[in-house]
Protein backbone atom coordinates (compact mmCIF):
# COMPACT_ATOMS: atom_id res chain seq x y z
CA UNK A 1 0.00 0.00 0.00
CA UNK A 2 1.26 3.49 -0.82
CA UNK A 3 -0.05 7.01 -1.09
CA UNK A 4 -0.07 7.89 -4.77
CA UNK A 5 -1.28 11.47 -4.41
CA UNK A 6 -2.74 13.96 -1.97
CA UNK A 7 -4.90 16.98 -2.78
CA UNK A 8 -5.32 19.68 -0.11
CA UNK A 9 -7.67 22.66 -0.03
CA UNK A 10 -7.87 25.42 2.60
CA UNK A 11 -5.73 23.74 5.25
CA UNK A 12 -3.50 25.95 7.38
CA UNK A 13 -1.06 27.83 5.13
CA UNK A 14 -2.08 25.79 2.08
CA UNK A 15 -4.84 27.23 -0.04
CA UNK A 16 -4.42 24.55 -2.70
CA UNK A 17 -2.01 21.68 -3.42
CA UNK A 18 -1.81 18.54 -5.52
CA UNK A 19 1.20 16.34 -4.78
CA UNK A 20 2.18 13.04 -6.40
CA UNK A 21 4.47 10.99 -4.17
CA UNK A 22 7.06 8.32 -5.00
CA UNK A 23 7.33 5.04 -3.09
CA UNK A 24 9.78 6.62 -0.64
CA UNK A 25 10.24 10.37 -0.37
CA UNK A 26 11.86 13.16 1.56
CA UNK A 27 9.97 16.46 1.47
CA UNK A 28 12.24 19.47 1.68
CA UNK A 29 11.78 23.20 1.52
CA UNK A 30 12.24 26.34 3.54
CA UNK A 31 10.70 26.61 7.02
CA UNK A 32 6.95 27.30 6.97
CA UNK A 33 6.64 26.05 3.42
CA UNK A 34 4.03 23.48 4.47
CA UNK A 35 5.94 20.20 4.84
CA UNK A 36 4.45 19.32 8.23
CA UNK A 37 1.03 20.53 7.10
CA UNK A 38 1.09 17.95 4.30
CA UNK A 39 1.64 15.16 6.84
CA UNK A 40 -0.99 16.61 9.18
CA UNK A 41 -3.47 16.74 6.28
CA UNK A 42 -2.84 13.09 5.38
CA UNK A 43 -3.27 12.21 9.05
CA UNK A 44 -6.70 13.88 9.06
CA UNK A 45 -7.79 11.57 6.25
CA UNK A 46 -6.02 8.33 7.21
CA UNK A 47 -4.86 8.55 10.84
CA UNK A 48 -6.92 6.13 12.98
CA UNK A 49 -6.71 8.29 16.10
CA UNK A 50 -6.55 11.80 14.63
CA UNK A 51 -10.31 12.39 14.64
CA UNK A 52 -10.62 11.31 18.27
CA UNK A 53 -9.67 14.88 19.12
CA UNK A 54 -12.68 17.13 19.59
CA UNK A 55 -13.10 19.26 17.66
CA UNK A 56 -11.08 17.56 14.90
CA UNK A 57 -10.13 20.98 13.47
CA UNK A 58 -10.29 24.53 14.78
CA UNK A 59 -10.16 28.11 13.53
CA UNK A 60 -6.41 28.02 12.94
CA UNK A 61 -6.63 24.96 10.70
CA UNK A 62 -8.51 26.93 8.02
CA UNK A 63 -6.52 28.84 5.42
CA UNK A 64 -6.12 32.41 6.72
CA UNK A 65 -8.53 31.52 9.53
CA UNK A 66 -11.55 31.84 7.21
CA UNK A 67 -14.36 29.43 8.01
CA UNK A 68 -17.52 31.58 7.80
CA UNK A 69 -19.54 32.12 4.60
CA UNK A 70 -18.04 34.79 2.39
CA UNK A 71 -20.37 37.72 1.54
CA UNK A 72 -21.12 38.18 -2.15
CA UNK A 73 -19.78 41.64 -3.09
CA UNK A 74 -22.32 41.88 -5.94
CA UNK A 75 -25.35 41.55 -3.66
CA UNK A 76 -26.76 44.56 -1.74
CA UNK A 77 -24.76 44.99 1.45
CA UNK A 78 -23.49 41.44 1.03
CA UNK A 79 -26.91 39.93 1.78
CA UNK A 80 -26.23 36.87 -0.36
CA UNK A 81 -23.40 34.72 0.84
CA UNK A 82 -21.28 32.18 -0.92
CA UNK A 83 -20.54 28.75 0.54
CA UNK A 84 -18.53 28.58 3.74
CA UNK A 85 -14.91 27.52 3.22
CA UNK A 86 -14.20 23.86 3.91
CA UNK A 87 -11.01 21.96 4.56
CA UNK A 88 -10.78 19.07 2.10
CA UNK A 89 -8.00 16.52 1.90
CA UNK A 90 -8.22 13.79 -0.73
CA UNK A 91 -5.72 10.93 -0.52
CA UNK A 92 -5.39 8.36 -3.31
CA UNK A 93 -3.98 4.99 -2.20
CA UNK A 94 -2.59 2.34 -4.56
CA UNK A 95 -0.79 -1.02 -4.22
CA UNK A 96 -3.70 -2.42 -2.22
CA UNK A 97 -3.26 -5.86 -0.73
CA UNK A 98 -5.82 -8.60 -1.60
CA UNK A 99 -7.31 -8.19 1.88
CA UNK A 100 -7.71 -4.44 1.37
CA UNK A 101 -9.28 -4.90 -2.06
CA UNK A 102 -11.77 -7.34 -0.54
CA UNK A 103 -12.63 -5.03 2.37
CA UNK A 104 -13.04 -1.88 0.28
CA UNK A 105 -14.38 -3.63 -2.84
CA UNK A 106 -17.33 -1.37 -3.61
CA UNK A 107 -15.18 1.74 -3.27
CA UNK A 108 -12.14 0.53 -5.19
CA UNK A 109 -11.45 2.46 -8.40
CA UNK A 110 -8.92 1.96 -11.19
CA UNK A 111 -6.14 4.49 -11.64
CA UNK A 112 -3.86 5.03 -14.60
CA UNK A 113 -0.60 5.61 -12.68
CA UNK A 114 1.07 7.07 -15.77
CA UNK A 115 -1.44 9.86 -16.39
CA UNK A 116 -3.08 10.11 -12.96
CA UNK A 117 -6.54 9.68 -14.51
CA UNK A 118 -9.16 7.20 -13.34
CA UNK A 119 -10.33 4.50 -15.74
CA UNK A 120 -13.90 5.32 -16.74
CA UNK A 121 -14.39 3.23 -19.88
CA UNK A 122 -17.12 0.60 -20.09
CA UNK A 123 -14.49 -2.01 -20.84
CA UNK A 124 -13.66 -4.34 -17.90
CA UNK A 125 -10.68 -5.81 -19.76
CA UNK A 126 -9.07 -2.36 -19.87
CA UNK A 127 -8.09 -2.54 -16.19
CA UNK A 128 -5.68 -5.36 -17.00
CA UNK A 129 -3.19 -2.92 -18.54
CA UNK A 130 0.10 -2.72 -16.64
CA UNK A 131 -0.29 0.97 -15.79
CA UNK A 132 -3.84 0.53 -14.42
CA UNK A 133 -3.84 -0.13 -10.68
CA UNK A 134 -6.55 -0.66 -8.10
CA UNK A 135 -6.90 2.50 -6.02
CA UNK A 136 -8.86 3.81 -3.07
CA UNK A 137 -9.71 7.46 -2.60
CA UNK A 138 -10.43 8.87 0.85
CA UNK A 139 -11.52 12.45 1.53
CA UNK A 140 -11.54 14.35 4.80
CA UNK A 141 -14.00 17.24 5.03
CA UNK A 142 -13.77 19.74 7.87
CA UNK A 143 -16.12 22.71 8.32
CA UNK A 144 -17.83 25.02 10.76
CA UNK A 145 -21.34 23.98 11.85
CA UNK A 146 -23.28 27.18 12.70
CA UNK A 147 -26.15 25.22 14.28
CA UNK A 148 -23.82 23.63 16.80
CA UNK A 149 -21.45 26.59 16.86
CA UNK A 150 -18.60 24.13 16.58
CA UNK A 151 -16.21 22.59 14.09
CA UNK A 152 -16.89 19.16 12.62
CA UNK A 153 -14.93 16.84 10.39
CA UNK A 154 -14.92 13.30 9.10
CA UNK A 155 -13.28 11.06 6.51
CA UNK A 156 -15.33 9.50 3.72
CA UNK A 157 -14.90 7.17 0.81
CA UNK A 158 -14.46 9.74 -1.95
CA UNK A 159 -16.57 7.77 -4.38
CA UNK A 160 -19.56 7.93 -2.04
CA UNK A 161 -19.41 11.74 -1.84
CA UNK A 162 -20.57 12.02 -5.44
CA UNK A 163 -22.61 8.84 -5.85
CA UNK A 164 -24.55 8.50 -2.58
CA UNK A 165 -27.07 10.74 -0.86
CA UNK A 166 -25.46 9.79 2.44
CA UNK A 167 -21.67 9.57 2.07
CA UNK A 168 -20.06 6.45 3.51
CA UNK A 169 -17.77 7.20 6.43
CA UNK A 170 -14.20 5.91 6.32
CA UNK A 171 -14.23 4.53 9.85
CA UNK A 172 -11.49 4.02 12.40
CA UNK A 173 -11.50 0.30 11.61
CA UNK A 174 -11.06 1.12 7.91
CA UNK A 175 -8.13 3.38 8.75
CA UNK A 176 -6.48 0.69 10.82
CA UNK A 177 -6.54 -1.53 7.74
CA UNK A 178 -4.64 1.18 5.84
CA UNK A 179 -1.80 1.46 8.33
CA UNK A 180 -0.75 5.12 8.17
CA UNK A 181 1.52 6.14 11.07
CA UNK A 182 2.54 9.78 11.49
CA UNK A 183 5.52 10.26 13.80
CA UNK A 184 5.66 13.82 15.03
CA UNK A 185 9.30 13.86 16.11
CA UNK A 186 9.54 14.33 19.90
CA UNK A 187 5.78 14.51 20.30
CA UNK A 188 5.56 10.83 19.39
CA UNK A 189 8.40 9.84 21.71
CA UNK A 190 6.98 11.69 24.72
CA UNK A 191 4.23 9.10 25.16
CA UNK A 192 5.59 6.13 23.21
CA UNK A 193 5.73 3.72 26.18
CA UNK A 194 2.53 4.83 27.89
CA UNK A 195 -0.81 3.11 27.56
CA UNK A 196 -2.64 6.17 26.26
CA UNK A 197 -4.90 5.59 23.27
CA UNK A 198 -2.87 5.92 20.09
CA UNK A 199 0.55 5.57 21.73
CA UNK A 200 3.06 3.27 20.05
CA UNK A 201 2.74 0.73 22.85
CA UNK A 202 -1.07 0.82 22.54
CA UNK A 203 -0.79 0.26 18.76
CA UNK A 204 1.55 -2.71 19.28
CA UNK A 205 -0.81 -4.27 21.84
CA UNK A 206 -3.81 -3.85 19.52
CA UNK A 207 -1.92 -5.36 16.58
CA UNK A 208 -1.05 -8.38 18.72
CA UNK A 209 -4.70 -8.43 19.90
CA UNK A 210 -3.58 -8.15 23.52
CA UNK A 211 -6.13 -6.57 25.85
CA UNK A 212 -4.53 -5.98 29.25
CA UNK A 213 -6.91 -7.33 31.91
CA UNK A 214 -5.40 -5.31 34.72
CA UNK A 215 -7.71 -2.38 35.23
CA UNK A 216 -10.07 -3.83 37.87
CA UNK A 217 -7.24 -5.36 39.88
CA UNK A 218 -5.20 -2.17 39.81
CA UNK A 219 -8.18 0.00 40.72
CA UNK A 220 -9.09 -2.37 43.57
CA UNK A 221 -5.56 -2.35 44.95
CA UNK A 222 -5.36 1.42 44.86
CA UNK A 223 -8.83 1.80 46.36
CA UNK A 224 -7.77 -0.21 49.38
CA UNK A 225 -4.70 1.94 49.94
CA UNK A 226 -5.43 4.61 52.53
CA UNK A 227 -2.99 7.49 52.12
CA UNK A 228 -1.45 8.98 55.27
CA UNK A 229 -3.43 6.77 57.66
CA UNK A 230 -0.58 6.72 60.21
CA UNK A 231 -1.65 9.04 63.09
CA UNK A 232 1.97 10.19 63.47
CA UNK A 233 1.71 12.00 60.12
CA UNK A 234 -1.07 14.17 61.48
CA UNK A 235 -3.39 14.18 58.46
CA UNK A 236 -5.74 11.50 59.80
CA UNK A 237 -6.35 13.52 62.97
CA UNK A 238 -7.33 16.58 60.95
CA UNK A 239 -9.69 14.53 58.80
CA UNK A 240 -11.34 13.04 61.92
CA UNK A 241 -11.98 16.53 63.32
CA UNK A 242 -13.52 17.55 60.00
CA UNK A 243 -15.73 14.45 60.19
CA UNK A 244 -16.93 15.37 63.69
CA UNK A 245 -17.79 18.91 62.57
CA UNK A 246 -19.56 17.57 59.49
CA UNK A 247 -21.86 15.37 61.63
CA UNK A 248 -23.13 18.47 63.46
CA UNK A 249 -24.66 19.87 60.29
CA UNK A 250 -25.65 17.04 57.91
CA UNK A 251 -27.16 13.57 58.18
CA UNK A 252 -24.73 10.65 58.04
CA UNK A 253 -25.97 9.55 54.60
CA UNK A 254 -24.95 12.89 53.11
CA UNK A 255 -21.28 12.10 53.50
CA UNK A 256 -18.96 11.14 56.31
CA UNK A 257 -15.43 9.90 57.00
CA UNK A 258 -13.36 11.93 54.53
CA UNK A 259 -10.08 10.18 53.70
CA UNK A 260 -7.38 10.43 51.04
CA UNK A 261 -7.09 8.10 48.04
CA UNK A 262 -4.44 7.82 45.35
CA UNK A 263 -6.60 9.10 42.48
CA UNK A 264 -10.10 9.20 41.08
CA UNK A 265 -9.42 5.69 39.79
CA UNK A 266 -10.75 5.51 36.25
CA UNK A 267 -9.35 3.44 33.41
CA UNK A 268 -8.62 6.53 31.36
CA UNK A 269 -6.68 8.06 34.24
CA UNK A 270 -4.62 4.91 34.65
CA UNK A 271 -3.83 4.84 30.93
CA UNK A 272 -2.26 8.27 31.28
CA UNK A 273 -0.24 7.63 34.43
CA UNK A 274 1.06 4.09 33.81
CA UNK A 275 4.53 4.64 32.43
CA UNK A 276 7.48 2.43 31.58
CA UNK A 277 10.70 3.02 33.51
CA UNK A 278 14.15 2.46 32.02
CA UNK A 279 17.41 1.96 33.91
CA UNK A 280 20.02 4.63 33.30
CA UNK A 281 23.75 4.13 33.39
CA UNK A 282 25.38 1.08 34.98
CA UNK A 283 23.31 1.11 38.18
CA UNK A 284 19.86 -0.23 38.99
CA UNK A 285 18.14 3.13 39.25
CA UNK A 286 15.32 3.52 36.71
CA UNK A 287 13.64 6.70 35.53
CA UNK A 288 10.51 7.30 33.40
CA UNK A 289 11.32 6.67 29.74
CA UNK A 290 10.36 10.23 28.75
CA UNK A 291 13.08 11.54 31.10
CA UNK A 292 15.76 9.79 29.05
CA UNK A 293 17.92 11.67 26.56
CA UNK A 294 16.20 12.87 23.41
CA UNK A 295 18.36 10.62 21.25
CA UNK A 296 17.56 7.59 23.40
CA UNK A 297 13.84 8.30 23.14
CA UNK A 298 14.02 8.57 19.35
CA UNK A 299 15.92 5.28 19.06
CA UNK A 300 13.34 3.72 21.38
CA UNK A 301 10.65 4.94 18.98
CA UNK A 302 12.51 3.32 16.09
CA UNK A 303 12.65 0.00 17.94
CA UNK A 304 8.90 0.14 18.55
CA UNK A 305 8.23 1.07 14.94
CA UNK A 306 10.05 -2.03 13.81
CA UNK A 307 7.68 -4.06 15.97
CA UNK A 308 4.67 -2.38 14.37
CA UNK A 309 5.99 -2.91 10.85
CA UNK A 310 6.74 -6.59 11.51
CA UNK A 311 3.20 -7.16 12.77
CA UNK A 312 1.42 -5.04 10.19
CA UNK A 313 3.61 -5.70 7.12
CA UNK A 314 1.77 -3.20 4.87
CA UNK A 315 2.36 0.15 6.57
CA UNK A 316 3.11 3.77 5.60
CA UNK A 317 5.45 5.71 7.88
CA UNK A 318 5.53 9.51 7.80
CA UNK A 319 8.23 11.01 10.03
CA UNK A 320 9.15 14.60 10.84
CA UNK A 321 12.79 15.57 11.29
CA UNK A 322 14.39 12.15 11.74
CA UNK A 323 17.62 13.92 12.68
CA UNK A 324 16.37 15.46 15.93
CA UNK A 325 19.00 14.81 18.65
CA UNK A 326 20.38 11.90 16.62
CA UNK A 327 24.01 11.57 15.42
CA UNK A 328 24.60 11.25 11.65
CA UNK A 329 25.18 7.49 11.57
CA UNK A 330 21.92 6.91 13.48
CA UNK A 331 20.02 9.25 11.12
CA UNK A 332 21.06 7.06 8.23
CA UNK A 333 20.10 3.94 10.16
CA UNK A 334 16.61 5.29 10.85
CA UNK A 335 16.01 6.06 7.17
CA UNK A 336 17.41 2.72 6.06
CA UNK A 337 15.35 0.74 8.57
CA UNK A 338 12.07 2.53 7.90
CA UNK A 339 12.51 2.12 4.14
CA UNK A 340 13.09 -1.58 4.67
CA UNK A 341 10.23 -2.05 7.11
CA UNK A 342 7.50 -0.11 5.33
CA UNK A 343 5.60 -0.20 2.08
CA UNK A 344 6.18 3.56 1.88
CA UNK A 345 8.22 5.96 4.00
CA UNK A 346 7.84 9.73 3.93
CA UNK A 347 10.19 12.14 5.68
CA UNK A 348 10.76 15.81 6.22
CA UNK A 349 14.33 16.80 7.02
CA UNK A 350 16.98 19.51 7.11
CA UNK A 351 19.86 17.08 7.45
CA UNK A 352 22.29 16.33 4.60
CA UNK A 353 22.80 12.85 6.07
CA UNK A 354 19.10 12.09 5.68
CA UNK A 355 18.72 13.78 2.30
CA UNK A 356 21.59 11.88 0.69
CA UNK A 357 19.80 8.60 1.42
CA UNK A 358 17.22 9.52 -1.24
CA UNK A 359 17.64 9.52 -4.99
CA UNK A 360 16.79 12.50 -7.19
CA UNK A 361 13.38 10.98 -8.01
CA UNK A 362 12.65 10.54 -4.29
CA UNK A 363 13.51 14.14 -3.36
CA UNK A 364 10.39 16.30 -3.43
CA UNK A 365 11.04 20.06 -3.35
CA UNK A 366 8.10 22.01 -1.96
CA UNK A 367 7.49 25.71 -2.48
CA UNK A 368 4.52 27.89 -1.62
CA UNK A 369 3.41 31.06 -3.33
CA UNK A 370 2.20 34.15 -1.49
CA UNK A 371 -1.41 33.17 -2.20
CA UNK A 372 -1.05 29.72 -0.60
CA UNK A 373 -0.48 27.56 -3.68
CA UNK A 374 1.80 24.68 -2.66
CA UNK A 375 3.67 23.06 -5.52
CA UNK A 376 6.30 20.39 -5.93
CA UNK A 377 9.33 20.24 -8.19
CA UNK A 378 11.94 17.68 -9.06
CA UNK A 379 15.71 18.07 -9.26
CA UNK A 380 16.81 18.12 -12.90
CA UNK A 381 20.59 18.22 -13.11
CA UNK A 382 22.04 20.24 -16.03
CA UNK A 383 24.24 18.32 -18.44
CA UNK A 384 27.40 19.88 -17.02
CA UNK A 385 26.69 18.40 -13.57
CA UNK A 386 27.01 14.64 -13.62
CA UNK A 387 25.06 12.51 -11.18
CA UNK A 388 28.28 11.14 -9.67
CA UNK A 389 29.51 14.64 -8.88
CA UNK A 390 26.14 15.55 -7.39
CA UNK A 391 26.40 12.60 -5.00
CA UNK A 392 30.04 13.28 -4.13
CA UNK A 393 29.55 17.01 -3.49
CA UNK A 394 26.04 16.81 -2.08
CA UNK A 395 26.85 17.85 1.49
CA UNK A 396 29.24 20.66 0.55
CA UNK A 397 27.77 22.11 -2.65
CA UNK A 398 24.12 21.17 -3.13
CA UNK A 399 22.34 20.35 0.14
CA UNK A 400 22.22 23.82 1.69
CA UNK A 401 20.93 25.32 -1.55
CA UNK A 402 18.12 22.78 -1.72
CA UNK A 403 17.05 23.70 1.81
CA UNK A 404 17.24 27.48 1.33
CA UNK A 405 14.85 29.97 -0.20
CA UNK A 406 17.60 32.26 -1.52
CA UNK A 407 20.86 31.10 -3.10
CA UNK A 408 23.93 33.13 -4.04
CA UNK A 409 26.28 31.26 -6.37
CA UNK A 410 29.89 32.34 -5.93
CA UNK A 411 32.53 31.75 -8.60
CA UNK A 412 34.97 29.98 -6.29
CA UNK A 413 35.82 28.99 -2.75
CA UNK A 414 37.44 32.35 -1.92
CA UNK A 415 34.29 34.30 -2.81
CA UNK A 416 32.08 31.69 -1.13
CA UNK A 417 33.95 32.00 2.18
CA UNK A 418 34.57 35.75 2.05
CA UNK A 419 31.17 37.24 1.34
CA UNK A 420 29.40 35.74 4.41
CA UNK A 421 32.27 37.01 6.58
CA UNK A 422 32.02 40.50 5.07
CA UNK A 423 28.26 40.68 5.56
CA UNK A 424 28.51 39.49 9.17
CA UNK A 425 31.31 41.97 9.94
CA UNK A 426 29.44 44.91 8.42
CA UNK A 427 26.25 43.93 10.28
CA UNK A 428 28.22 44.03 13.53
CA UNK A 429 29.71 47.43 12.72
CA UNK A 430 26.60 49.08 11.23
CA UNK A 431 23.43 47.00 11.80
CA UNK A 432 21.18 49.77 10.51
CA UNK A 433 22.65 49.52 7.01
CA UNK A 434 23.80 45.93 6.68
CA UNK A 435 22.58 42.43 7.58
CA UNK A 436 24.33 39.08 7.69
CA UNK A 437 23.53 36.62 4.92
CA UNK A 438 22.22 34.22 7.54
CA UNK A 439 19.73 36.84 8.73
CA UNK A 440 18.64 37.39 5.12
CA UNK A 441 18.17 33.66 4.52
CA UNK A 442 20.82 33.61 1.77
CA UNK A 443 23.04 30.57 1.43
CA UNK A 444 26.27 30.80 -0.57
CA UNK A 445 27.19 27.98 -2.97
CA UNK A 446 30.70 27.50 -4.35
CA UNK A 447 30.28 26.95 -8.09
CA UNK A 448 33.80 25.62 -8.41
CA UNK A 449 34.49 27.70 -11.53
CA UNK A 450 32.96 30.51 -13.53
CA UNK A 451 31.72 28.05 -16.17
CA UNK A 452 29.37 26.42 -13.63
CA UNK A 453 27.59 29.55 -12.42
CA UNK A 454 24.92 29.68 -15.13
CA UNK A 455 24.09 25.96 -14.88
CA UNK A 456 23.81 26.04 -11.09
CA UNK A 457 21.71 29.17 -11.36
CA UNK A 458 19.37 27.34 -13.75
CA UNK A 459 19.16 24.37 -11.35
CA UNK A 460 18.14 26.40 -8.31
CA UNK A 461 15.93 28.72 -10.34
CA UNK A 462 13.98 25.68 -11.62
CA UNK A 463 13.35 24.68 -7.99
CA UNK A 464 11.70 28.02 -7.22
CA UNK A 465 14.69 29.59 -5.43
CA UNK A 466 15.62 33.24 -5.66
CA UNK A 467 19.07 33.11 -7.23
CA UNK A 468 21.97 35.56 -7.21
CA UNK A 469 25.55 35.24 -8.48
CA UNK A 470 28.92 36.81 -7.69
CA UNK A 471 32.00 36.60 -9.91
CA UNK A 472 35.06 38.27 -11.43
CA UNK A 473 34.84 40.20 -14.68
CA UNK A 474 33.38 38.02 -17.45
CA UNK A 475 33.22 38.17 -21.21
CA UNK A 476 29.94 39.54 -22.56
CA UNK A 477 28.62 36.11 -23.65
CA UNK A 478 29.37 34.50 -20.27
CA UNK A 479 27.85 37.48 -18.44
CA UNK A 480 24.66 37.26 -20.50
CA UNK A 481 24.39 33.49 -19.86
CA UNK A 482 24.64 34.04 -16.11
CA UNK A 483 22.21 36.97 -16.06
CA UNK A 484 19.62 34.85 -17.86
CA UNK A 485 19.54 32.42 -14.92
CA UNK A 486 19.80 34.68 -11.87
CA UNK A 487 17.81 37.51 -10.38
CA UNK A 488 20.88 39.67 -9.87
CA UNK A 489 24.52 39.30 -10.95
CA UNK A 490 27.23 40.97 -8.87
CA UNK A 491 30.33 41.26 -11.10
CA UNK A 492 33.35 43.41 -10.23
CA UNK A 493 35.78 44.77 -12.80
CA UNK A 494 38.94 43.00 -11.57
CA UNK A 495 40.40 39.73 -12.89
CA UNK A 496 40.44 38.20 -9.43
CA UNK A 497 39.02 38.86 -5.98
CA UNK A 498 42.57 39.25 -4.66
CA UNK A 499 43.06 42.30 -6.88
CA UNK A 500 39.70 43.67 -5.78
CA UNK A 501 40.79 43.55 -2.13
CA UNK A 502 44.35 44.82 -2.52
CA UNK A 503 43.40 47.76 -4.72
CA UNK A 504 40.40 48.91 -2.70
CA UNK A 505 41.38 48.69 0.96
CA UNK A 506 43.69 50.89 3.03
CA UNK A 507 47.41 50.59 3.61
CA UNK A 508 46.78 50.58 7.35
CA UNK A 509 44.55 47.54 7.08
CA UNK A 510 47.13 45.67 5.01
CA UNK A 511 49.97 46.48 7.42
CA UNK A 512 47.93 45.57 10.49
CA UNK A 513 46.98 42.18 9.02
CA UNK A 514 50.54 41.53 7.81
CA UNK A 515 51.84 42.26 11.29
CA UNK A 516 49.52 39.77 13.01
CA UNK A 517 49.86 36.89 10.52
CA UNK A 518 51.78 33.72 11.24
CA UNK A 519 53.56 33.70 7.89
CA UNK A 520 54.41 30.44 6.12
CA UNK A 521 58.20 29.87 5.88
CA UNK A 522 58.44 30.11 2.10
CA UNK A 523 56.79 33.55 2.06
CA UNK A 524 58.78 34.73 5.07
CA UNK A 525 61.94 33.84 3.17
CA UNK A 526 60.75 35.96 0.25
CA UNK A 527 59.54 38.84 2.45
CA UNK A 528 61.70 39.02 5.61
CA UNK A 529 59.67 42.00 6.82
CA UNK A 530 56.17 41.49 5.31
CA UNK A 531 54.79 44.64 6.92
CA UNK A 532 57.21 46.78 4.91
CA UNK A 533 55.96 45.19 1.67
CA UNK A 534 52.40 44.53 2.83
CA UNK A 535 50.62 44.75 -0.55
CA UNK A 536 53.08 42.49 -2.39
CA UNK A 537 53.46 40.04 0.49
CA UNK A 538 49.71 39.74 1.03
CA UNK A 539 49.16 39.35 -2.72
CA UNK A 540 51.34 36.23 -2.59
CA UNK A 541 49.73 35.12 0.69
CA UNK A 542 46.20 35.45 -0.68
CA UNK A 543 47.19 33.44 -3.74
CA UNK A 544 48.83 30.75 -1.57
CA UNK A 545 45.81 30.55 0.78
CA UNK A 546 43.23 30.78 -2.02
CA UNK A 547 40.04 29.03 -0.98
CA UNK A 548 41.43 28.53 2.53
CA UNK A 549 39.97 31.56 4.36
CA UNK A 550 42.97 33.88 3.80
CA UNK A 551 40.95 36.78 2.39
CA UNK A 552 38.03 36.01 4.72
CA UNK A 553 40.35 36.39 7.74
CA UNK A 554 41.64 39.72 6.40
CA UNK A 555 38.13 41.10 5.88
CA UNK A 556 36.99 39.91 9.29
CA UNK A 557 39.38 42.37 11.01
CA UNK A 558 38.62 45.37 8.78
CA UNK A 559 36.63 48.43 9.73
CA UNK A 560 33.72 49.47 7.52
CA UNK A 561 35.86 52.00 5.65
CA UNK A 562 38.60 49.41 5.06
CA UNK A 563 36.25 46.97 3.33
CA UNK A 564 36.19 47.62 -0.44
CA UNK A 565 33.24 49.77 -1.50
CA UNK A 566 32.13 47.20 -4.07
CA UNK A 567 31.65 44.55 -1.36
CA UNK A 568 29.77 47.04 0.81
CA UNK A 569 27.49 47.85 -2.11
CA UNK A 570 26.82 44.12 -2.67
CA UNK A 571 25.77 43.74 0.98
CA UNK A 572 23.53 46.81 0.85
CA UNK A 573 21.88 45.60 -2.35
CA UNK A 574 21.28 42.08 -1.02
CA UNK A 575 19.65 43.52 2.09
CA UNK A 576 17.37 45.68 -0.05
CA UNK A 577 16.43 42.75 -2.29
CA UNK A 578 15.84 40.23 0.49
CA UNK A 579 14.57 42.48 3.26
CA UNK A 580 13.11 45.58 1.57
CA UNK A 581 12.04 48.48 3.78
CA UNK A 582 8.34 48.82 4.44
CA UNK A 583 8.41 52.44 3.25
CA UNK A 584 10.52 54.19 0.58
CA UNK A 585 13.87 55.34 1.94
CA UNK A 586 14.09 59.05 2.72
CA UNK A 587 17.62 59.18 4.00
CA UNK A 588 20.37 61.20 2.40
CA UNK A 589 21.91 59.41 -0.56
CA UNK A 590 18.62 57.83 -1.67
CA UNK A 591 19.33 58.56 -5.34
CA UNK A 592 22.72 56.84 -5.14
CA UNK A 593 21.07 53.84 -3.50
CA UNK A 594 18.45 53.65 -6.26
CA UNK A 595 21.22 53.74 -8.86
CA UNK A 596 22.93 50.83 -7.14
CA UNK A 597 19.76 48.75 -7.33
CA UNK A 598 19.51 49.53 -11.05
Amino acid sequence: MKIYSVTIENFRGIRSAKLVLPDHAVLIGDNNTGKSSVFEAIDLALGPDRLSRRPPVDEHDFYQGRYLPIPNPESPEGAEQGPAPKITVEVTITNLSPEQEARFGANVEWLNTTTGDFFQEANPAGVDAAEIKAALRVTFVGEYDPDEDDFVGNSYFTRSLSEDDTPASFSKKDKQHCGFLFLRSLRTGSRALSLEHGSLLDIILRLKEIRPQMWEGTIGTLAAFDVASDPAIGISGVLESIDKSLKKYVPREWGVKPHLKVSNLTREHLRKVITAFIATGAGDHAAPFFRQGTGTINMLVLAMLSQIAEDKQNVIFAMEEAETAIPPYAQKRIVHELRKLSAQSLFTSHSPYVLEEFSLDETVILSRSDDGQLSQSKIQLPESIKHKRYRQDFRTRFCEGLLSRRVLIAEGATEATSLPVVARRLAELNPGTYASLEALGVCVIDAGSETQIADLGALYKSLGKRTFALCDKQADAAKAAIEAQVERLFMHDQKGVEDLILKNTTQAALERFADQLDWPPHLLAKYPDPKEQAAAALGDYFGWSKGNWGIAEFLAQCSEAEIPQWLRDVCVTLKALCDPPSQPAEAEGEDDFADLLG
